[in-house]
């Protein structure tokens, strides 16, 4: 539990107060707790093409263009990491690391801009977009002796660099790999690593999604880009699809046959059919017939998961199945279920272990818009106070002797309707409280 938040019980005791390939992947397989990579171990892989589609690949974890690391030291700057987004403490907020490769130590103003245009290309999409506050992203400095990357302009072109990013991996010239190990160390030097995404000094169109990669620093998968190139953001947003959204891919292989297994966990697919859903209540029911944000109705379209058969998805066509698209409906509730796994509704930046008096102001932040907040005092709301994010300890009015210590708690609640599981939403309540005296 974060330090300051109010456990599910005495949370709950305060409102009652108030009153590519043709190989058989498992449909469950995102699901299964990969071991984490060892070096030269081998990762499954997403390949995304200029035309949107998407396919698999199975690459290796180290890179042949790696350089090695210098006697001598790093180089100067390397390693550095700069806030591109400081939204406030990494324990209550999402935390992005964004490395760069093939940018020289003359280029590293450049990779800041392309990390924080690959952030902006990120936060275009829902739910990023209305969540942007929740986030921290960390720009990490990795000092190339050579500009670009191998594979750039065509696969001839060699180019030793900090992690070895380099363009037709496993024969597929828009597959941009990575040394994973490399990546590890340059995730460790940013305060926190929640995502991670590799941005690679090209313009060439290209990227890869590793969502098998399991690191002992907490985040799970990397994302791959070009950096100058303007669409390759969509790589990132669908990967974390995955990484925060726990979501299925919903495109599917010909040749794949009919699935034949159990009922997947993931939440955008589904062996049920839409009048199936309905009955038994189970995925995305609450959203059939809602027109969805990717285009179209949300109901049960058959194909998912790597298969063309027996298999459901939400939507004809979500950014899920191809690039260049909107998270739909069940997909959107998915990722804000994510967010909210590692940020919160409410911070302060007062601590909670802070004794109030009556000369004190008390502020708390609350990064998603339009949330609701509601102030107790010893388990009774202050009706005059809802709202107010900032507050004067002096309009406690606190009575009784002056060594008397008081309970003060703010609730807050986002209200978005992008959630309908009521379940998610009781998760979407979050409180602090501090003791206050006369």
């Amino acid at each position: 539990m974060r330090p300051g938040r109010l456990t599910a019980t005495a949370l709950a005791s305060v409102m009652s107060l108030a009153a590519l390939c043709s190989w058989s992947v498992p449909a469950t397989a995102l699901t299964t707790a990969s071991a984490p990579a060892r070096p030269g171990a081998g990762h499954q892989v997403e390949v995304f093409a200029e035309d949107g589609s998407i396919s698999r690949a199975q690459v290796p974890a180290a890179s042949p263009y790696t350089a090695p690391q210098s006697l001598a030291g790093p180089a100067e700057g390397d390693g550095t990491v700069t806030p591109v987004v400081h939204g406030g403490d990494t324990a209550t907020k999402l935390d992005v690391v964004v490395i760069g490769d093939g940018y020289t130590a003359a280029e590293q103003q450049k990779f800041l801009a392309d990390a924080a245009e690959k952030w902006r290309e990120i936060t275009a999409v829902e739910p990023y977009a209305t969540y942007r506050a929740l986030f921290n992203v960390w720009a990490v400095q990795a000092v190339s002796a050579e500009s670009g990357v191998s594979g750039d302009p065509d696969r001839s072109t060699v180019r030793q660099t900090a992690l070895g990013s380099y363009f037709w991996c496993d024969g597929v010239e828009r597959l941009l790999c990575v040394d994973t190990d490399a990546v590890d160390r340059y995730a460790a030097k940013a305060p926190q690593a929640d995502l991670v995404l590799v941005v690679a000094n090209s313009a060439k169109y290209g990227g890869a999604g590793n969502n098998d990669v399991v690191s002992p620093l907490g985040y799970s998968g990397i994302a791959t880009v070009a950096g100058g190139n303007e669409r390759s953001g969509q790589v990132a947003v669908h990967e974390t699809g995955h990484s925060l959204g726990k979501l299925a891919d919903e495109y599917s292989y010909d040749g794949q046959g009919t699935y034949q297994g159990e009922e997947p966990a993931e939440s955008n697919i589904t062996t049920l059919t839409a009048d199936r859903l309905r009955r038994d209540r189970a995925k995305w029911y609450r959203w059939l017939g809602r027109t969805s944000p990717d285009g179209g109705t949300v109901g049960a379209y058959e194909g998912g998961g790597y298969y063309p058969a027996g298999l459901y998805r939400p939507t004809e066509n979500s950014i899920m199945r191809s690039l260049g698209r909107e998270f739909n409906l069940p997909g959107r509730e998915a990722m804000i279920a994510g967010f909210y796994r590692y940020a919160t509704t409410l911070t302060s930046p007062t601590p909670t272990t802070t004794l109030l008096t009556p000369a004190d102001r008390l502020t708390v932040d609350l990064p998603a818009p339009g949330t609701r907040l509601r102030w107790y005092l010893d388990g009774r709301e202050i009706t005059s106070l809802r709202d107010r994010a900032a507050i004067a300890v002096s309009d406690l009015h606190l009575t009784g002797p002056k060594r008397l210590r008081h309970r003060l708690t703010a609730v807050a609640t986002d209200p978005t309707t992008a959630v309908a599981d009521p379940e998610l939403r009781r998760s979407l309540t979050d409180a602090l409280s501090w003791d206050v005296t006369r």
